[in-house]
């Protein structure tokens, strides 16, 4: 057993003084308000937060994508070019690094969505399931918990062939792709990648219980394609293949009708946002607000890692609705703070409170620095004024992280350039 006393923390819905939390075999076995003894924690002190949605390698980009001007689509090709250039070694290497900057900004479960299976020319890794298995061992080398959402990606666009380096992300039909996947959480990359006519084997992975991740409406040219194609949007299209509900997350979700905002709603859908990726890619900003009234459960992800910061992610949720109604006031840090602790959508329904019973993952913010200084100590200085730097000790299932930020930003360095090169 391990006793830890908390300075200030999120427990119950609300900002507590000297909470003593006592951890037996990864979870909390007591949480009392008010207690003595135990190794301090000072500062404030949330539950670990959930990316629900990350593409580890698009790390490798950051910084060098955001030079000169373009699309989304400009971009991707840039993204490609690093795709092609991994295996297994060189991904578990950039994977490792990656995770490891993001425990140190307090994201102690990650959701990755992986669709680099196989060999650049498309042919099998042996075993199959080679690069998944890198992503997996980067989890477990640096102390993150994953969720890795095998993806089935299958066309170029709306029934083309793959195209290029997406000959490496294709298994041929829904039915392989299930054969190597086998059990576990899982996603259909969007219904552009994905034929109307493969998708009914996803209805399987809901009924098993397994979560179910999409991209959804991230750009309006494949809201056009969509409709072209199949003549409805692609929530729409989701919807009318049974896809829709509390087991599936839907990502991006940035172009929608009222009639998409209502499904999504209506069916408790979640919805993955991730604001900062959005503004990097100038992808637009969804109706994040809209879709939590009608329903859905939301929940954050540094996707592109073009930031790799969940205060940032939380607090832009907030400030890219003021930008867009010209009002503020849209989100209370309390409903933020839920937003962040999301791990459900990952198929880990006892982590994110710090609860009898949880996980004890655990994320403590210095409030005295120059950002966070003054700011009340409270959920409101969590969301709107610390940032990643500011996290001082960060717990997984009762662990301690090493935040050596020094030399996670070494090995970062060093990675990267041996990618690229």
């Amino acid at each position: 057993m391990t006793a830890y006393l908390l300075e200030r923390a999120w427990v119950g819905g609300a900002v507590r003084d000297d909470v003593l939390v006592e951890v037996v075999d990864g979870r909390f076995a007591s949480v009392e308000v008010g207690g003595h003894g135990g190794t301090p924690l000072p500062g404030l002190t949330i539950p670990g937060l959930a990316n629900a949605h990350s593409h580890a390698f698009h790390r490798a980009l950051r910084g060098r994508t955001q030079r000169g001007q373009g699309t989304f689509w400009t971009w991707r090709e840039q993204m490609y070019a690093v795709a092609a250039r991994l295996d297994p070694d060189s991904y578990l290497r950039l994977a490792t690094a990656a995770y490891r900057e993001m425990l140190a900004a307090g994201y102690t479960s990650v959701g990755e969505f992986h669709y680099l299976h196989h060999r650049p020319d498309g042919t099998p890794y042996a075993p199959a399931g080679a690069m998944g298995d890198a992503l997996r061992q980067a989890a477990a080398d640096a102390g993150i918990r994953i969720a890795l959402l095998d993806t089935c990606y299958l066309s170029s666009g709306f029934g083309a062939p793959p195209e290029g380096v997406q000959v490496r992300y294709s298994d041929g039909t829904a039915d392989a792709w299930a054969a190597r996947a086998a059990a576990g959480p899982a996603a259909v990359h969007s219904v552009r990648a994905v034929p109307r006519d493969q998708l009914a084997v996803f209805r399987a992975v809901l009924e098993q219980g397994r979560p179910l991740h999409v991209h959804l409406s991230e750009q309006p040219a494949e809201n056009e394609a969509c409709l072209a194609a199949y003549g409805v949007t692609p929530t729409r299209l989701l919807h009318d293949e049974g896809l829709l509900g509390p087991g599936t997350t839907v990502v991006h979700a940035t172009h929608l009708t009222d009639d998409d905002v209502a499904l999504l709603g209506a069916t408790r859908t979640h919805v993955c946002l991730t604001p900062t990726t959005e503004r990097d890619l100038a992808d637009g900003i969804g109706p994040g607000r809209r879709l939590h009234e009608a329903g859905c459960r939301l929940s954050i992800g540094s996707d592109s890692q073009a930031v790799v910061d969940p205060f940032e992610e939380l607090r832009a949720l907030e400030l890219d609705e003021r930008l867009a109604t010209r009002r503020r006031g849209h989100w209370t840090a309390a409903e933020l703070l839920d937003v962040g602790t999301a791990h459900d959508v990952l198929g880990f329904d006892d982590v994110g409170a710090i609860a009898v019973g949880h996980r004890a993952d655990l994320v403590t913010i210095d409030t005295t620095t120059p950002r966070t200084a003054g700011t009340g100590a409270d959920e409101h200085t969590a969301v709107y004024a610390a940032s990643a730097a500011d996290v001082t000790s960060v717990l997984v299932d009762g662990r301690p992280v090493d935040l050596d930020r020094e030399a996670i930003g070494r090995d970062l360095d060093r990675t990267i350039r041996e990618v690229l090169r």
